[in-house]
């Protein structure tokens, strides 16, 4: 293995997680988890980050993180699913995952469910909601406050999956070059949240998994529990393993 590769992303690993734990100092809350993606990053380079020390894991594709967590088995690692997923590749997270990000259907929602009853587990989830109104962003729409009322019945059906525990909610902002831009949209993340736990108490809504490289330090200082950053820590994705 690569001793200056683990090196050089110990040296930017430890380098976020001081920058987070110093943005939670700064406003109260209690430090975000990391969870380092590995999107299009190939195995050598996951394989240099968990023994520069990450142990959480980031995947966008079902099927390229199958074949990662494949070759990294012997690994204690979480491996979380925190891009889109398509209904037909649900099998895919039930299977190796840890964690869901990013549920935005009650479709989803019920195949994940019966593919987690055939193995007998419970599969932790994460709600995407749309705070922004951009149309390239997945998830629930909460950008009109005026219309939260109306997921309530969607956010109740999911609490009813046996096998799926809601823990939570996952965002994605528009990017601004100015982090400070972001913040409206995390602070309606946590108002959302406030209105969940007010109107669907039987629920955990603990959990915000927003704040990507970008704007990551604002998110932990508007409560983030989990931020998702990539190439700050792994380095530029190669040319070859991006998809369109």
């Amino acid at each position: 293995m690569d001793d200056l590769l683990i090196a050089s992303i110990c040296e930017r690993y430890q380098r976020v997680l001081g920058q987070i734990a110093e943005a939670g100092r700064r406003s109260g809350y209690a430090p975000a988890r990391l969870v380092v993606v590995t999107k299009s990053q190939p195995v050598d380079v996951v394989r240099a980050a968990v023994a520069a020390g990450v142990s959480v894991l980031g995947e966008n594709y079902a099927d390229e993180a199958a074949e990662k967590i494949s070759a990294l088995r012997q690994t204690a690692v979480e491996w979380h699913m925190i891009g889109h997923v398509q209904s037909r590749k649900a099998h895919l997270v039930a299977a190796h995952f840890t964690m869901l990000h990013s549920l935005d259907s009650v479709k989803l929602a019920a195949r994940l469910d019966r593919f987690c009853a055939e193995t007998g587990r419970i599969l932790p989830v994460l709600l995407e909601v749309n705070v922004s109104g951009e149309e390239s962003k997945f998830g629930f729409p909460a950008w009109d406050e005026s219309g939260w009322p109306d997921l309530l019945p969607v956010f109740g059906s999911l609490l009813e999956f046996s096998r799926l525990r809601v823990g939570g909610l996952m965002t994605m902002p528009p990017y601004f070059e100015n982090a400070e831009q972001t913040r409206p949209y995390f602070r309606r993340m946590r108002r959302l949240q406030e209105y969940l736990t007010n109107h669907l108490p039987q629920a955990d809504w603990s959990e915000l998994s927003m704040g990507t490289s970008a704007d990551f330090l604002a998110a932990v200082e508007e409560g983030a529990t989990y931020v998702r950053i990539g190439q700050a820590i792994l380095g530029p994705r190669p040319v070859s393993m991006e998809r369109a």
